[in-house]
């Protein structure tokens, strides 16, 4: 039976949002994508599916890992996507000497003109923006790393003991070289659980790699139109956690992460071979969140197997620690990932 037969079965009562006023929002958020795609395309050629990766990463509220060689635009397409959701953008190069208050911010006395009297008062780091771009974050000791963990996960930051909330929405977007990996410091598992997505942007084909050869070395200052604002974003992240999912949908995402544990009963036999650690439960929320997005997206108010299994690849990227066996044969998480829906099949009408 085919996946959207088998999806049929289970969705006769989970076809629409709550309210006329959520399918109206879900219409305004296909819209959206369609008109900031459009604007993106004036500045960055190809690059699909980062760009679609990227926009889910917006709408469910997640932050993401993007990891390239140089000279692939990663900064300039988080810059643009900025410019074009008229958001406060700031790029933090992250380099063996940053501190982590150079990334918070810190207090600093000031004088009074006034009184002359001298004040403890705080300047803001480049971490009060609504996106950030920690650039070659891999750069950086865990001390500074580990500035940005309360503000991804609670978007809030403390300093001296005082709690300062960020402007929502916020957003980090970290980026890699994977090519120079000398003198760099590898994220913990632990914060790289906290991405939604590990990003792969990678050289373009040739016809689209000589359209940017073409456009970029000739005078160009394309006037950027700003068709989706921060307070719509919020709104669509919210309307994201209202899209029905179908309970055997849930399963099948929860399937496919146990299967990458080697300690579970349900794990394939390649997993126990090739895998030191499996991904946690935040690859079943990403999932699920994901798929979400994906689906409403697609002008869809329910989440299918497919939106599930097509992000599997960007969401256990980096959640998956393979161990000697597997590296010495060259085997990627990607790779695992491909088998793991090989190995994990879709359920059957009437399970």
């Amino acid at each position: 039976m085919s996946e959207r037969s088998v999806m049929n079965s289970y969705v006769s009562d989970l076809v629409d949002l709550e309210t006329p006023d959520d399918v109206a929002l879900a219409d305004r958020m296909k819209a959206g994508r369609e008109q900031i795609l459009a604007e993106l395309h004036k500045v960055i050629i190809g690059q699909e599916e980062v760009i679609a990766q990227v926009l889910s990463t917006l709408f469910v509220g997640g932050n993401s890992l993007i990891v390239g060689a140089p000279g692939l635009a990663k900064t300039l397409l988080i810059h643009t996507m900025a410019r074009v959701l008229d958001l406060k953008f700031s790029r933090i190069q992250f380099t063996p000497d940053l501190m982590p208050s150079d990334i918070t911010g810190t207090d600093l006395v000031q004088e009074d003109p006034a009184t002359g009297r001298r004040q403890m008062v705080f300047a803001p780091g480049p971490i009060f923006a609504n996106i950030v771009l920690a650039d070659e974050i891999n750069r950086t000791p865990p001390k500074t790393q580990s500035a940005l963990l309360e503000a991804m996960q609670e978007h809030r930051v403390t300093i001296q003991g005082r709690t300062y909330n960020l402007d929502e929405p916020f957003y980090v977007f970290a980026t890699q070289n994977p090519i120079e990996l000398e003198g760099t410091y590898p994220l913990p598992e632990a914060q790289l659980d906290r991405f939604m997505y590990h990003i792969i942007i990678d050289h373009p084909p040739y016809g689209e790699e000589y359209d940017v050869v073409r456009t970029t070395t000739a005078l160009q200052d394309p006037t950027l139109e700003r068709p989706v604002s921060g307070e719509d974003l919020i709104a669509f992240q919210r309307l994201v956690r209202k899209v029905p999912v179908a309970e055997p949908v849930m399963r099948h995402a929860l399937d496919i992460v146990r299967a990458t544990r080697p300690k579970s009963d349900t794990c394939p036999d390649n997993v126990k071979k090739w895998v030191a650690f499996g991904a946690s439960v935040r690859a079943a929320q990403y999932l699920i969140l994901g798929g979400k997005a994906r689906a409403l997206t697609q002008g869809r108010y329910h989440v299918s197997f497919e939106d599930v299994r097509a992000l599997v690849h960007p969401v256990l990227r980096h959640r998956i620690i393979t161990n000697f066996h597997a590296q010495s044969e060259g085997v990627t998480t990607d790779v695992l990932s491909d088998r793991l829906l090989e190995a994990v099949p879709l359920p059957r009408s009437g399970m």
